[in-house]
């Protein structure tokens, strides 16, 4: 028998992997929007060519995409492909352990709703 030792990982790869906090939470963010795209970019049935130009982008670009290529996109480069592929992105933001933070209102989801809220008119979309 070996004498091996496991270690319950943290939830980011890139954490366990040694990556400061700042950096892994970013590289988890930008693998996960990664393979999001992959994922559609297969079930889409589209060329590479196509598919680049439906992302905005080339196809040399996508390529780097699909071959996992993480330090080449920016994680608004890649929330900016997201909407073209028919995908919502969204972002949550949470007060860290003992960091303290007064009371923040909701911002409205759209222009028209924040018209309503505050009681401006806005022109129909």
């Amino acid at each position: 028998m070996s004498d091996l030792t496991m270690t319950r990982g943290t939830g980011n790869v890139f954490a366990d992997l040694g990556f400061d906090a700042e950096e892994a939470r970013n590289l988890l963010l930008r693998s996960q929007t990664m393979m999001a795209l992959e994922g559609w970019y297969r079930a889409s049935g589209l060329t590479q060519a196509r598919a680049a130009k439906e992302l905005g982008i080339t196809q040399p670009r996508l390529s780097q995409l699909l071959k996992g290529k993480i330090s080449e996109f920016s994680l608004d480069a890649l929330v900016n492909m997201a909407p073209r592929a028919g995908m919502r992105v969204g972002l949550t933001i949470n007060p860290a352990p003992k960091v303290r933070m007064a009371p923040v209102k909701a911002m409205p989801a759209t222009a028209k709703e924040a018209g309503r809220r505050s009681g401006r008119q806005t022109a129909p979309a």
